[in-house]
């Protein structure tokens, strides 16, 4: 049944919100630094730093986005009110479904704006690099990292993102022994992130004729795409690559060639491999910001000045304890462990309805 004290109440939070989340961001700062960054486009030098200008532009572009999303979500607000108001002097059941639907749609809105306001991270804008793989356990741990990609690959076709596989092996019976892939998008780090870590299951194996309850683990790691403009530096000396013939997914042609690359930072033992695309060059390409990404990691963690000082560090490759459970029996559950968020829909979030455990986790590590 309506309610228009309880449309009331909500619209008055939803005005409380918008003010805070202005406040935070500094939206009319926002404002007048657009203002400023497109009088610095009207000069007649400004296509001289071809480079400079780029960048001038992609933040105009930003910043335009950012106003954009804030304005219209104080429209929608303004327009809950106006409806509300119109419904106080006279009843339209018209004009009351579609208030609760504009009531719904503007706080999905505010929720995303919240969140865009914690992703203030130095890669945060980045792509992601995510790289799966499984526990102890052989076709049942293999079968779960599986599971765990299908899940992200879900998750990244929701949300708009794009998902591109570097490297994939296969496993042994059923499922995967390893997969890297590339989540396309703004953001896609500042949002992905929070999955880095080990993820438990918990189900009656398919793979066990007696029936019984398995418990296995998938160790996810993400990391930033280091874009050209970063510059980093890595000793072509310290490095050491292996060609061989791509397997998987990939067609006869790169197949029948030594197109996949291998790279290994000697110095600290990290392992990086592209085999998706079609020629060695490109594979290397892929593969050398893979490595970058993971140094760049690395050097960040151990406070380093330079790639050079990493010599000796080894990655860390325990499994230490999970981030979060999926169980699938003898109850449904899935659970958070840091931030204590939990739902019981399992099968929901395997089909890639995660926001809510990474908004649950942004907002517990605002900084």
């Amino acid at each position: 049944m309506f309610d228009i004290d309880e449309c009331d109440k909500l619209n008055e939070e939803q005005i409380k919100r918008i003010k805070e989340i202005g406040n935070s961001i500094k939206i009319v700062d926002i404002e007048n630094e657009l203002k400023s960054l497109e009088k610095q486009t009207e000069s007649q030098d400004f296509w001289d730093d071809t480079e400079n200008s780029t960048k001038i532009l992609s933040k105009i572009t930003e910043l335009k986005k950012k106003i954009t999303n804030y304005r219209e979500v104080e429209s929608d607000i303004k327009t809950v009110t106006d409806m509300i108001e119109l419904l106080k002097i006279e009843q339209d059941k018209d004009i009351e479904k579609e208030l609760e639907n504009l009531i719904d749609r503007t706080n999905s809105k505010i929720d995303s704006l919240e969140i865009s306001t914690l992703l203030s991270g130095k890669y945060d804008k980045n792509n992601a690099i995510v790289t799966i793989h499984p526990g102890a356990g052989g076709t049942e741990a293999q079968d779960w990292a599986e599971m765990l990609y299908r899940m992200y690959c879900r998750w990244s076709e929701n949300n708009g993102f794009k998902v591109e596989e570097l490297d994939y092996l296969d496993g042994e019976e059923a499922g995967l022994k390893s997969v890297t892939f590339l989540v396309s998008g703004e953001y896609a780090y500042g949002y992905l992130k929070s999955e880095h870590g080990v993820h438990r299951l918990v189900r009656i194996s398919p793979f066990d004729s007696g029936g019984r309850r398995h418990t296995s683990f998938a160790s996810l790691e993400v990391l930033p795409e280091i874009t050209d403009d970063l510059d980093v530096y890595i000793n072509p000396d310290d490095i050491k690559m292996d060609v061989y013939r791509a397997s998987g997914a990939g067609g006869q042609h790169i197949n029948k060639t030594s197109s996949a690359v291998r790279l290994t930072h000697i110095p600290t033992g990290i392992v990086v491999a592209c085999q998706t695309e079609r020629s060695q060059f490109q594979n290397k390409d892929t593969a050398m910001k893979m490595l970058k990404s993971k140094l760049i990691n690395l050097k960040e963690k151990e406070n380093k000045e330079t790639i050079d000082d990493l010599k000796g560090i080894q990655m860390d490759i325990a499994w230490g304890s999970q981030i979060r459970s999926y169980v699938f029996c003898p109850y449904t559950l899935v659970k958070d462990h840091r931030t204590g968020y939990e739902v019981g829909d399992v099968q929901k979030v395997m089909n890639g309805d995660l926001n809510n455990f990474i908004y649950e986790y942004l907002k517990q590590n605002i900084k």
